[in-house]
């Protein structure tokens, strides 16, 4: 056993990875969304970004399926959150990119609630 002092490794955010079936169609949505390149492609898993900094990845799963929220049969387990400036030109962007509105909203004043075309719940706001 070691008694020596020793630093902690470095770690740093990276990415956050979104399973899907298709990973072009989901990047091409967010990419066009966040107007962020494809910075890394292959067949199976795409990521977006700008070189030296955290991105988007988009990972093909065979089996995927799509989340049922506000349905609790097949939960969200993570969405993103998108700052804008304002709510309703913002929306109307990313539903002419192919988000869907989902009926349910639980604070539209503050903040939207849509689904990615592979059916990811993410939320828009002017809150950040």
């Amino acid at each position: 056993m070691s008694t020596g002092t020793t630093s902690a490794p470095a770690i740093r955010y990276s990415a956050v990875t979104f399973d899907c079936p298709d990973p072009a169609e989901l990047a091409r949505f967010y990419g066009d969304a966040l107007g962020l390149p494809v910075v890394y492609s292959s067949d199976d898993f795409i990521l977006i970004g700008q070189e030296g900094s955290a991105g988007l990845g988009f990972c093909r799963l065979a089996d995927y399926q799509r989340p049922t929220w506000p349905n609790p049969s097949h939960e969200k387990q993570a969405h993103i959150e998108l700052g804008v400036d304002d709510l309703d030109a913002a929306q109307a962007r990313l539903l002419a990119l192919g988000a869907v509105e989902p009926t349910a909203q639980p604070q539209p004043d503050r903040w939207r609630v849509l689904l990615d075309p592979a059916g990811h719940p993410f939320c828009i706001t002017t809150l950040v």
